[in-house]
């Protein structure tokens, strides 16, 4: 069989160019965990996770984990089996049909672009908080309101611009700067989150740890997909599996990366809530970060959180522009996508022209999302609408695993659950909740409005990415007639021939 790890595009009129192996464990880590974006999930996930299921966060993060790290160890083993940036893309095409894999691939690409999109929101909103700090309120007419989402996006679309330049210009050199932040942005949440734990007010309680407490099985669910989300972007190691100078360097970065999210969670549940009450936690929403630095000390050490959250901001988009485009990679090879997605940088050895667009495509969704003025609202619809599709590639790429390694029954008791049994429980806990909290939302209201207390709404984005998925997969297989659609594999590189791009980005 012929190597399943593609590195290398060939132009009929040059000499191959290849994505370069220059990455290991720890740039792996600094990846998973970038884009995991544990300051970013916990500035703006408490007060989110909050207002579904009161002061249950902790348990409800506990709970999310399991599923997670059982998918976790599915990534790995098809990743062991069949390295390839194009991840669940590949691995579920080959094993469940290339229907189902190309949703995969489809809905984690769509999810990451709107991550992009809101996630721009919020570094604008951080930078435009500072501003305030500093006496500027108003440019040229214009109020710097953090709140809105119109003038907070304005300014993280520029931001979102510096960092596809970086990430165009050679991964090697984002993940540098992506550590770099990472070491700034934990040190001071692990320090005001160890304040709060130590002075706060509020007085701990074991019901924070009882699910059962939880008012609805809606709302659990709801909280379940939304704790899910936390976590999601470890697996962005697993993207540049192509880069590493080993395949098994992209699991063991994801899952440093999942265990240190798993620890920073909990921790900071806790102390968000030993600091406020429920009513500041759900008042503040998106401003919970900043309003525990400023309720802890004064200025300057106040901004401190503040100046946190715009790095894991700027680290998890430049992260998530990475294996977009990569995954995007994977789908042009195949001819699923357009051949514009295959260009690799001949400079660089970086998929640049689809970096560039995806952050293009990542700036219109976010002018479109100026239709929800109050940032926090377009925030919770952004982040649901995630969860849900999340937990459907989650869930798919599992199953993926269960069913691929399904002779391991027959090698002992161990290797049955390891390869089997815990990729497909975890597969089906994800895709359940993800189903049932689509039917509490569809049967919750009769109407439809913008609004995230509207059913209907909530679960039109998920829905419209889907059947978008659907509709793409439908002109690949009839349209551009992909080989992908007969084998379901991802197609070999080294055995292709591509276009290289011979222009700078």
């Amino acid at each position: 069989m012929s190597s399943l790890v593609p590195d290398r595009t060939t132009a009929p009129d040059g000499p191959p160019v290849r994505l370069r192996r220059s990455l290991g464990v720890v740039d792996g880590v600094a990846i998973a965990a970038s884009s995991t974006a544990a300051t970013t999930s916990i500035a703006i996930g408490m007060g989110v996770i909050a207002t579904t299921v009161g002061l249950q966060a902790p348990i409800l993060l506990v709970l999310a984990f399991l599923p997670v790290l059982g998918i976790a160890t599915a990534f790995a083993r098809l990743n062991r089996s069949e390295p390839n940036c194009g991840s669940g893309y590949t691995w579920v095409g080959a094993t469940l049909g290339p229907w189902p894999g190309f949703l995969a691939g489809w809905v984690t690409l769509v999810g990451s672009v709107i991550f992009l999109a809101y996630t721009s929101a919020v570094t604008g909103s951080v930078v435009l908080i500072l501003a305030e700090k500093t006496g500027l309120h108003s440019v040229a007419g214009i109020a710097l309101d953090p709140t809105s989402t119109a003038v907070s996006t304005v300014v993280g679309l520029v931001v979102l611009a510096a960092v596809t330049a970086l990430a165009v210009t050679g991964v090697r050199s984002a993940t540098r700067l992506q550590f770099g932040l990472l070491v700034f942005e934990y040190a001071v949440l692990l320090v005001f989150c160890t304040w709060a734990m130590v002075t706060g007010e509020q007085q701990f309680s074991l019901s924070w740890f009882n699910p059962f407490a939880i008012s609805s099985g809606t709302a659990f669910a709801q909280g379940m997909v939304l704790a899910v989300f936390f976590f999601w972007g470890w697996d962005a190691a697993f993207s540049v599996t192509e880069e590493t100078r080993s395949p098994g360097d992209s699991a063991r970065g994801g899952f440093i990366a999942l265990f240190a999210m798993l620890g920073l969670f909990i921790f900071a549940s806790v102390a968000f809530q030993r600091e406020m009450s429920l009513p500041e936690l759900i008042e503040n929403g998106p401003q919970a970060l900043p309003y525990l630095g400023a309720k802890l000390a004064a200025e300057p050490w106040a901004s401190l959180p503040l100046l946190a959250l715009m790095f894991s901001a700027v680290a998890s988009v430049q992260s998530s522009v990475i294996p977009t485009a990569r995954g995007l990679l994977a789908m042009g090879r195949d001819r699923t996508m357009g051949p514009v997605w295959t260009r690799i940088h001949p400079k660089y050895g970086t998929p640049a022209a689809g970096t560039v667009i995806v952050m293009s495509i990542a700036t219109a969704v976010a002018v479109l999302a100026m239709v929800i003025p109050k940032l926090s609202d377009m925030l919770l619809a952004a982040v649901n609408a995630i969860g849900l599709v999340v937990a459907l590639y989650y869930g798919l790429t599992a199953l993926a695993c269960a069913v691929r390694f399904r002779g391991a029954r027959r090698d002992g008791l161990r290797e049955a659950l390891l390869a089997v049994g815990v990729p497909a429980v975890s597969g089906l806990i994800l895709l359940g909740l993800g189903g049932y909290l689509a039917q509490s939302y569809l049967t919750m209201t009769d109407h439809i409005e913008l609004s995230p207390d509207n059913g209907w709404f909530m679960l039109s984005l998920p829905t419209a990415i889907v059947i978008g998925g659907l509709a793409m997969a439908a002109v690949a297989k009839y349209g551009r007639r992909s080989p992908y659609f007969t084998t379901g594999r991802g197609t070999d590189a080294d055995a292709l021939e591509l276009p290289m791009d011979r222009t700078a980005v």
